[in-house]
């Protein structure tokens, strides 16, 4: 059963999502990016009424969607653009994606990622304009820290952004607002871990089993309890580190998106499912750390980048 095809997704509010975690979102309404009343919400954490990680349609807005991972974090999974010069090519392949077809997504959009954020921790202006492409996609930026790779951070959007905009925006986003976690700071630089994925080859699905665990994401629409909209998703690779079929996953996706009645068979038929795929790279500080090592002077971690990298 084949889903029709989207090259994009559909023109809709553009809401943040935050599409991942183990933190209950606040319900303040403080959320980063809730537009209007509306609410998204991503993987695993239970979600209220639109905030960091829910989603109603309804005012323009950006979906922060974080990328869940509940259980052991797996390897960083690093990928290099050769004419990027930024890392050593890494032998694994890259996430869900076809390694052998020539990627968007490379190690320095990641590296990219830590100089906004560094650059802001230490209070340096920031880096200049990257050389990697400008072509809008859908992002996420996630944030994982020390061994056991744990969330502490994650937030992107469905509505297609120029990667330059788009990566700065959601960087501090996702590491400095994202409701579920307090803020980054300078002391956990050297313990992070940042991803950077892209999401591509949306389709609308069939019915809500129309989709295969670690090949696709998900984001699910539905009607709660109370008679309002509401979405959730998860990146690809999140049922599969929880070791989720996809009952559990749809299920999760729903209690997450804060549906609290029992959930029967008849109402799963009733979602609206959209499918997608994504591109996904990680690097450690550590590796992007000996990737700068040009840029910092006197070898030194404190010292600030020198802007004349990117030209």
């Amino acid at each position: 059963r084949m889903g029709k095809r989207r090259c994009v997704p559909p023109l809709e509010p553009k809401l943040a999502a935050g599409c991942c975690g183990v933190k209950k979102p606040k319900l303040s309404g403080s959320g980063t990016h809730s537009h209007g009343n509306q609410a998204t919400t991503v993987p695993g954490s239970s979600s209220g009424p639109l905030q960091n990680h829910q989603h109603t349609d309804g005012n323009n807005g950006r979906e922060n969607v974080s990328d869940l991972t509940l259980g052991p974090g797996n390897s960083p999974i690093t990928r290099m653009n050769p004419a990027s010069g930024a890392l050593s090519p890494l032998t694994r392949p890259n996430g869900t994606a076809n390694s052998t077809k020539n990627l968007v997504v490379t190690a320095e959009m990641c590296c990219y990622c830590f100089d906004v954020l560094y650059c802001h921790l230490y209070g340096f202006p920031q880096p200049r304009l990257p050389r990697f492409t400008n072509d809008p996609y859908p992002l996420f930026v996630t944030w994982k820290t020390g061994r056991d790779k744990r969330l502490r951070g994650c937030i992107g959007t469905f509505s297609a952004m120029n990667l330059h905009s788009g990566l700065r925006e959601y960087t501090l986003t996702s590491a400095l607002k994202d409701s579920r976690f307090p803020p980054l700071t300078r002391e956990e630089l050297p313990k992070l871990f940042c991803s950077v994925s892209l999401l591509t080859n949306f389709e609308d699905a069939s019915d809500y089993l129309d989709w295969e665990v670690g090949i696709h994401g998900i984001r699910i629409e539905f009607i709660n309890e109370k008679g309002v909209k509401r979405t959730a998703t998860y990146l690809p690779e999140v049922a599969k580190e929880q070791d989720w079929d996809q009952i559990q996953t749809i299920d999760s996706l729903l209690r997450k998106g804060g549906f609290k009645a029992p959930i029967t068979n008849d109402f799963r038929k009733t979602i609206k499912l959209t499918r997608y795929r994504s591109e996904k790279v990680t690097i450690s500080y550590a590796e992007y750390m000996a990737s700068r090592q040009h840029c910092f002077q006197n070898g030194t971690l404190h010292a600030p980048p020198l802007y004349n990298h990117y030209s």
